[in-house]
């Protein structure tokens, strides 16, 4: 009677393993119909706007062949890695949407400046690459400021530049290009075409050669044109200054521009 009850559970639980394979080979195959495959791709800013930088034409190019698998067995986790490696996005959420369908909500880079010539930098300090295309179509290149350093500087060099916009506000003008040289030596151009020549910062380099403490020796010399400026200013009667050295201790130098003997 025991072994009649034993075969008994044994071929049941045969036949329900059977049921259960055959049921998981046909969610498989219908899992991997065309009608499941992902054939959509539904984009929208994270920032609540349209987005400006990321083309969707260009995007769906970009991510052919790369973006793949159906509703069911699509990795979301690679799909939003290959999202993040396109240009102007900074960070994407993919989720499914059925039945064929993916919603990736895109975090595009916000610009801060150009970067050493080649790359940008955001306004987090974070450098990326990118077609410039969109900022030239747009006019915001001319109001991007140029910033160069060594490899490791961004930070500093966003905490420097600004520091200068914040001082010559004032003024009525704008940076145009900071560049910190591997020697650790700074040099400013302003929006009315000025150069700041401002010279090494020896307080920066004795804490921190990367620039988070250490800035009343640069700051010291910034504060000290833009002090001597309203008497500058009347002083020169509209001759218009070309460059102006601050790495002296007591004082600076300017060069004036050529004046126009034209008229």
């Amino acid at each position: 009677m025991l072994t009649v009850r034993i075969t008994n559970f044994i071929a049941n639980a045969l036949t329900v393993l059977a049921v259960l394979i055959l049921l998981a080979a046909l969610l498989l195959w219908v899992a991997h119909r065309p009608y499941f495959q992902i054939e959509r791709v539904a984009l929208e800013s994270t920032q609540g706007e349209t987005l400006r930088y990321v083309q969707i034409d260009e995007l769906a190019h970009d991510i052919q062949g790369k973006v793949t698998g159906g509703f069911f067995d699509i990795n979301l986790d690679e799909a939003r890695s290959v999202f993040e490696s396109l240009p102007w996005v900074r960070r994407a959420q993919v989720k499914r949407e059925w039945p064929n369908q993916l919603r990736v909500a895109i975090e595009e880079q916000e610009p801060l400046a150009f970067w050493n010539n080649e790359q940008l930098i955001n306004r987090w300090g974070e450098v990326f690459t990118a077609d410039k295309t969109p900022l030239v179509q747009t006019g915001q290149a001319a109001l991007i400021p140029q910033l160069n350093g060594p490899e490791q500087s961004e930070r500093l060099v966003i905490q420097r530049y600004a520091e200068v916009a914040r001082w010559v506000a004032p003024l009525g003008l704008d940076i145009e290009q900071v560049t910190l040289s591997p020697r650790y030596a700074w040099d400013v151009v302003l929006s009315n075409g000025m150069q700041l020549l401002i010279g090494r910062d020896p307080a920066a380099e004795a804490t921190d050669p990367h620039g988070r403490s250490g800035a009343q020796s640069f700051a010291a010399r910034i504060e000290r044109f833009i002090q001597a400026w309203p008497a500058l200013s009347e002083r020169l009667a509209g001759r218009t200054i070309a460059r102006a050295d601050l790495r002296y201790n007591d004082g600076f130098a300017i060069t004036l521009a050529p004046q126009d003997n034209s008229e």
